[in-house]
């Protein structure tokens, strides 16, 4: 039976996550995901898509909010803020307010990144709906980009990854998940099944499986260099190409928040379609 190889948290957007061995489901994601984000003067979202250095910084969640560590700074300790000081933030369509950080903690990230920066928090989750294309007007998400969680399956990095040592003659080393950035992953599925998926139980907890994930060049970013290369993308264009996206992995949404999964839960197929359409996508 298929079952949940792996939980990954990441605390602030776009920058470096940390595997766990359980997590309680909050409506919005996992307890602790996507919370924090970097914004610039105009608190409009700065991510590693631009900044590539961000997925070196790693943010540790402590008892009083994060602990950040990144190559050549020193270690910064930051209190998560008075939610009162609200600021106006962006992140892609979404309009919203978030608490800052403070100077500090925007000095650290200004000196990594080379650019004025700011972090901010997330206090109250419910201020952001979900894209609405591929959701129930209630559903809400902390600052991930479009969906509280992803989900991949370890079946279909390892097809990946023999399309890349082909295309490489195996010069090409294989890509670690780490490159696609899920929170959770699940062993034990047939390669692209996750594609079918509409409803999935992983332990006690129910999840929509509501939209395909479309990758863009985060991917291909090294995680522990920031250096950026060609794959994932060029391989998924042959392979996983549709309506000129490629796309890897699925956007959950929890049905049953509240919940704690731990590596090792059983995965169950509740709900699927006949396999051949390819991701959920936008129609055309």
């Amino acid at each position: 039976m298929a079952h949940l190889s792996a939980i990954n948290r990441f605390p602030i957007k776009s920058c470096r996550g940390w595997a766990v061995d359980s997590a309680v489901v909050e409506p919005w994601g996992l307890a602790g995901d996507r919370r924090w984000m970097v914004v610039d003067e105009a608190g409009e979202v700065i991510t590693a898509r631009e900044a590539n250095r961000l997925v070196l910084v790693h943010p540790e969640i402590t008892s009083d909010g994060l602990r950040l560590t990144a190559p050549d700074l020193p270690a910064l300790d930051v209190p998560t803020p008075d939610p009162v000081g609200q600021v106006p933030v962006a992140l892609w369509s979404s309009r919203l307010t978030a608490a800052p950080a403070g100077p500090e903690a925007d000095a650290w990230f200004s000196k990594t990144l080379g650019r004025t920066a700011r972090l901010v928090h997330l206090d109250d989750p419910t201020r952001r709906p979900t894209s609405p294309d591929f959701s129930e007007p209630d559903d809400r998400v902390s600052f991930a980009d479009g969906y509280p969680l992803l989900v991949a399956t370890e079946a279909s990095l390892a097809a990946l990854n023999d399309v890349i040592a082909e295309r490489s003659e195996g010069a090409h080393p294989p890509l670690p998940m780490a490159r696609f950035r899920p929170n959770v992953v699940i062993a034990g599925s047939e390669a692209w099944a996750e594609d079918d998926w509409r409803r999935i139980r992983i332990g006690d907890a129910v999840f929509r499986a509501v939209k395909g994930c479309a990758r863009c060049v985060i991917t291909t970013i090294d995680p522990d260099t920031a250096v950026r290369e060609k794959e994932p993308i060029a391989s998924l264009a042959r392979i996983r190409r549709w309506d000129g996206a490629t796309w890897f992995g699925v956007n959950l949404v929890p049905d049953t928040p509240g919940a704690t999964i731990q590596v090792g839960d059983d995965v169950e197929v509740l709900e699927s379609v006949p396999p051949g359409a390819g991701p959920i996508r936008p129609a055309v």
